[in-house]
């Protein structure tokens, strides 16, 4: 895991690889190149996690083809990659994965991609032919964020190394704001907060020919698309063959030559990691303890270390725990806004930062999460609406009353409240849009008003948005709900908070859960085996049945690295949270309608609304331009 910067056409600027030396402390490379449009440069941090020797230093050239790379991520599968390449004769120099996918690239070019199993974003130039193949991994695990003129084009691992360069006007892109203070989302585009500045998505590879002098010559593609076909299968060999494919996940991102640890939340998706890398540990290393990092509050609505103490017994764990507080929520807002680039959800950030820093203080250098599983087995409440209807539509009323009436007795959700869920999506189309729209009208225009997020138009969602770009099919029942999650909105922003909080701190985060063979699994049961007799994630569940405690396997809220935010937002942080939102409001007059946003905000803090997110992402928006100096 590490950083990277590459720049075409510029004057080449060592200064952009520093700025993100906290991704990569152990090291330091670049190197430039002549072409016929100007230098090419290439710069890299390194955070050592594969080959501690000093022949894993990057940029890596192979000598034979003059193809240098710039390389953030890891390749799993290194070791048979590395064994095929040998069988044809490759030789390799180091013990590296950087020399595996250089040496793959050279040998296969754009093919070398498909048999990649791991997560990366990359720039490898090509001396020879003049020519740079910049690409990132099939779910968007690392970032990689670019700007551009017509005569120049620099990319980076972090927006923050971008500023001031061609094509950075330092502006905010209303449109991507709105999607954020409005639907909560980021991250669904090729676009970013910052005008100008753009991402290469998930499953994407870019050539950029400079061999001519003049203009440079680029051309985007789509490298990964899973599979579209639907299995049929039994309950049972369903949660078997996840079982197998989740198991070897955890085997491959356990390859490391240094400490491996683990987040434990005490939720499903933690705790079958944890599980499963305390029985392969002990297998492989004659019982090595599996070190976690746990979030705890007094707060007994969020806390969760009644499970968390569950899987620590259950495994013999190395358990350390930290108590996020109050009070470094804002006295820390400012740098964790720094190390995100953009304005983050909600401070549940704050508390994942808080992980990850005991984890660099405990020594460990990788860190694996379960990011992914709720986006690709439809484990958010929201999943159960569209299943409900689904249902409905396919005249299984039998399934549809069952499903609510368990869901009644397991998670306590009144069946007039399903119900209302439901009836939402009988509505007509045209009807649907104009109650939608006098719905949304009533929830928000007393903050919209007359501002400019009101001005953008906003006919779609932003998952809606992201469904188009993307190219699928729109929601319609489990098995859509659960790629537009997994491949064009909500998973792409969870990731982008996950690299940047342990990153911030040195630290490698890997998820097993989005190895793509598990992955495109969990996408072919199609709507089958995710939501059933009331419970989400199913197949998990049943997969994990000899491994989980049943405390932990019978669990049906979900919190997710919650804080207390209700209680500190009404409590010790009232008043920062009230200097904070009049500070966006004086920094953007014209982005919202400040008497109604004072008033909803007072009403949220006072107890007369709910008390969402939405306060703190106003907040944090002010954080953000402040530290970037962003304008309108």
């Amino acid at each position: 895991m590490c950083g990277l910067f590459a720049s075409i056409g510029l004057t080449p600027d060592p200064q952009r690889i520093e700025i993100v030396a906290h991704r990569g402390p152990d090291g330091r490379g670049w190197k430039t190149f002549d072409s016929p449009i100007g230098q090419i440069a290439l710069g890299h941090r390194r955070l050592s996690i594969i080959d501690l020797t000093d022949a894993g230093y990057q940029p890596m050239l192979d000598g034979e083809s003059g193809v240098s790379i710039v390389f953030n991520g890891e390749i799993y599968n290194y070791r048979e990659l590395r064994s095929e390449l040998a069988a044809r004769g490759e030789i390799f120099r180091t013990e590296s994965d950087t020399e595996v996918l250089l040496r793959a690239l050279v040998v296969w070019g754009p093919e070398a991609l498909p048999r990649l199993r791991g997560m990366f974003a990359f720039v490898a130039w090509d001396d020879r032919r003049k020519r740079l193949f910049v690409a990132r991994d099939r779910f968007g695990i690392k970032p990689l964020y670019f700007v551009r003129t017509a005569q120049s084009i620099a990319f980076a691992s972090e927006i923050k190394q971008l500023h001031g360069l061609p094509g950075f006007n330092g502006r905010m892109n209303v449109s991507r704001v709105s999607d954020f203070l409005v639907w909560g989302i980021s991250d669904h585009t090729a676009e970013t907060m910052f005008d100008g500045v753009s991402q290469l998505r998930a499953g994407e590879y870019m050539t950029i020919e400079a061999s001519q002098p003049g203009q440079y010559r680029e051309q985007t593609r789509q490298w990964y698309d899973p599979p579209a076909e639907t299995l049929t299968c039994t309950a049972n060999e369903a949660s078997t063959q996840f079982r197998t494919l989740l198991s070897n996940s955890i085997d491959m991102h356990l390859r490391s030559d240094v400490p491996v640890g683990s987040c434990l939340s005490g939720g499903l998706d933690s705790s079958s990691i944890v599980c499963l890398m305390a029985r392969q540990l002990n297998s492989a290393s004659g019982g090595n303890k599996v070190q976690t990092v746990s979030a705890c509050y007094l707060e007994k609505s969020v806390d969760e270390k009644r499970y968390i103490d569950e899987i620590v017994s259950h495994t013999a764990a190395n358990p350390s725990f930290i108590w996020p507080r109050a009070e470094d929520v804002f006295q820390r807002a400012a740098d964790i806004t720094w190390h995100q680039d953009e304005p983050f959800g909600s401070t549940s950030i704050f508390a994942q930062w808080c992980v990850f820093e005991e984890a660099r203080r405990k020594g460990v250098k990788v860190m694996l999460d379960g990011q992914g599983a709720d986006e690709q087995l439809a484990g958010y409440v929201t999943g159960f609406p569209i299943h409900l209807h689904a249902l409905l539509r396919s005249g299984s009323i039998v399934d549809f009353w069952r499903t609510m009436l368990w869901r009644q007795r397991l998670s306590g959700v009144p069946i007039r409240t399903q119900m209302l869920d439901v009836a939402a999506k009988f509505v007509p189309g045209p009807l649907k849009d104009h109650l939608f729209y006098l719905n949304r009208k009533y929830r928000l225009q007393d903050w919209i008003g007359e501002g400019a997020v009101s001005r953008i138009g906003m006919v779609d969602s932003a998952v809606d948005t992201a469904i188009k770009n993307r190219g699928l099919q729109p929601v319609r029942d489990l098995d859509t709900y659960c790629r537009s999650m997994t491949l064009a909105s909500n998973l792409q922003m969870l990731l982008h908070w996950e690299d940047r909080n342990s990153m911030a701190h040195g630290i490698e985060a890997r998820v097993p859960f989005l190895d793509h063979p598990l992955v495109e699994f969990s996408l072919s049961l199609g709507s089958n085996h995710k939501i059933v007799a009331g419970q989400t994630k199913y197949v998990l569940r049943e997969s994990m049945r000899d491994v989980l405690p049943q405390l932990i396997r019978d669990r049906h809220d979900k919190l997710g690295f919650a804080t207390p935010e209700q209680s500190w937002f009404r409590g010790p942080l009232r008043r920062q949270v009230e200097d904070g939102l009049e500070r966006t409001l004086q920094r953007y007059p014209d982005l919202l309608n400040a008497v109604g946003t004072r008033r909803l905000a007072n009403d949220m803090l006072e107890g007369r609304r709910p008390l969402t997110f939405w306060l703190w992402r106003v907040v944090n928006i002010g954080i953000w331009g402040d530290r970037f100096g962003i304008s309108m």
